[in-house]
């Protein structure tokens, strides 16, 4: 997996596994998960990992880690071990030492693809202004593109967002019970007895992307986007969310120095 992706999976464990309440499959399947991370050294149009801080290069999490390398005919893997597990499975392959020379070039590659990423997001300060932004005219603006088809969410390394459904048998013998996976775009999923909390594309676009790069930090710790640029890439009308924070973060500014909207 990419570095983005392994960030997403630390994210994951932090919201299934750092709780009071431990989700028992989740635990399982990471517990027996063998990873191999892929560094990135050339980066997609929709990428923008640098500025989330979770690639090109994985940092940790992995028992492999692999760098490619190509110069002419020549086509190798730099390869960093992990863990106990890692090295047990690097010492079944044929492999040599690596030396200063590769270790340079394969610093090289990361630090050119951290520099040529498809998208930037500055951050800084970013939670607190999409908080002072939640009646923006950008939500409307966003809400007339958005079909809330829910893409973003599917692709989403980070969203977790389910609902249960439950289920008898014609005869009444017996009673299932599934988790499924849910996005927060539909509007059923905030339902309550009474109608949905929110009804509107504009409230439920503001509740993804507030809580994906704001409140986020609040409940977690850290932001829910690993600038991977999926929901870019998948989105039917092209809605870029590294864009729409830059607009609103102007919008902002802009209330803030006593102007007005537009």
């Amino acid at each position: 997996m990419r570095a983005c992706d392994l960030s997403a999976i630390g994210i994951l464990d932090t919201v299934f596994l750092g709780g009071p309440f431990v989700d028992s499959g989740y635990k399982v399947r990471r517990t027996n998960a063998f990873v191999v991370a892929v560094n990135c050294t050339q980066s997609g149009g929709t990428c923008f990992c640098a500025s989330m801080n979770s690639g090109p290069a994985a940092a940790g999490g992995f028992d492999l880690s692999l760098t490619e390398l190509i110069e002419g005919s020549r086509h190798e893997f730099l390869v960093t071990i992990g863990s106990d597990n890692g090295a047990d499975l690097l010492r079944q392959v044929s492999s040599r030492m690596a030396d200063d020379s590769h270790l340079t070039e394969a610093s090289n590659l990361l630090k050119a693809c951290s520099q040529r990423m498809g998208r930037e997001l500055d951050t800084r300060g970013l939670a607190e202004c999409l908080k002072k932004c939640y009646e923006s005219n950008q939500w409307e603006n966003v809400a007339g593109r958005c079909l809330a088809c829910g893409n973003c969410t599917l692709t989403c390394p980070t969203c977790f967002c389910s609902t249960i459904e439950d289920t008898t048998d014609l005869g009444g013998d017996h009673a299932d019970r599934f988790r499924k996976w849910d996005s927060c775009f539909n509007g059923d999923f905030s339902y309550i007895h009474g109608g949905a909390v929110r009804p509107t594309i504009r409230s439920r676009y503001r509740q993804w992307l507030v809580h994906k790069l704001g409140t986020w930090h609040e409940q977690f710790g850290t932001s829910g986007c690993v600038g991977c640029g999926r929901c870019i890439t998948w989105c039917p009308v092209g809605i870029d969310i590294a864009q729409e924070a830059m607009n609103l973060r102007i919008r902002g500014d802009r209330s803030a120095a006593g102007g007005k909207e537009n």
